[in-house]
C-alpha cells in the first residue's frame, strides 16, 4: 500500500517511519519564534510508531498557558500528515516539565543570529547578558515580560539597542 507521502507503508519498519517524521518535525517552526522548529526548541519529547500504523507524537509546552501551544500540536500533526505519515497522535508529555536546558545547540545559535539573547543553562552561573546585537555585557533588563512570555526584555547601554533575552526555564 502507497501513502500519500509516495512511500510503501506495508514494507515501511516503525524505525525508518519515525527517522521520517523527526525529520519532518526539524522543519516544523515555533510561531513565535519562526527561526526555531520544534525540534530546535525542545519541546518534541518522543515519536512513537504504534502497532495500528498511527504515529504518536509527545510534546511539552515551554510553559504552562503558551498560548503558541495549540498552533504547535495543529502545525505539527498538518506537516507530518502532509507527508504521509497519518494518521497522527499529538499529545502533552507534562513530567518532566520543560527547561531552557532542552533547546539545542543549534536552536541557541538560531536565537542569537535572529537576535535574540538565548538562555543560559539552569544550573550554569548566572552571567552577564550579552548584547547579541554588538556582543556587550553591559546590558540591562527592562521588564521580566518581551514580546512573548518566554522572554524579557533587555537594552543595550553599548550600541542602545533594546533586545529579548530568552528566560531561563
Amino acid at each position: 500500500m502507497v501513502n500519500a507521502g509516495g512511500v510503501d507503508v506495508v514494507r515501511e519498519t516503525p524505525s525508518t517511519r519515525v527517522a521520517r517524521a523527526r525529520a519532518v518535525l526539524e522543519t516544523v517552526p515555533d510561531p513565535e519564534i519562526p527561526v526555531l522548529s520544534v525540534v530546535d526548541l525542545g519541546i518534541v519529547r518522543d515519536v512513537d510508531a504504534l502497532a495500528d500504523g498511527s504515529l504518536r507524537v509527545g510534546l511539552s509546552p515551554t510553559y504552562s498557558g503558551c498560548p503558541a501551544t495549540a498552533t504547535i500540536r495543529e502545525d505539527v500533526a498538518a506537516a507530518l500528515e502532509r507527508a504521509g505519515l497519518g494518521p497522527v497522535r499529538v499529545v502533552d508529555v507534562l513530567s518532566p516539565a520543560w527547561s531552557s536546558d532542552w533547546i539545542s545547540e543549534e536552536g541557541r545559535r538560531k536565537l542569537l543570529e535572529y537576535g535574540i539573547a538565548p538562555p543560559t543553562r539552569v544550573d550554569a552561573p548566572r552571567l552577564p547578558v550579552a548584547c547579541p546585537r554588538c556582543g556587550s555585557v553591559d546590558t540591562e533588563r527592562l521588564s521580566e515580560f518581551g514580546s512573548t512570555p518566554c522572554k524579557a526584555l533587555y537594552r543595550c547601554r553599548a550600541c542602545q539597542e533594546p533586545f529579548d533575552r530568552f528566560k531561563c526555564l
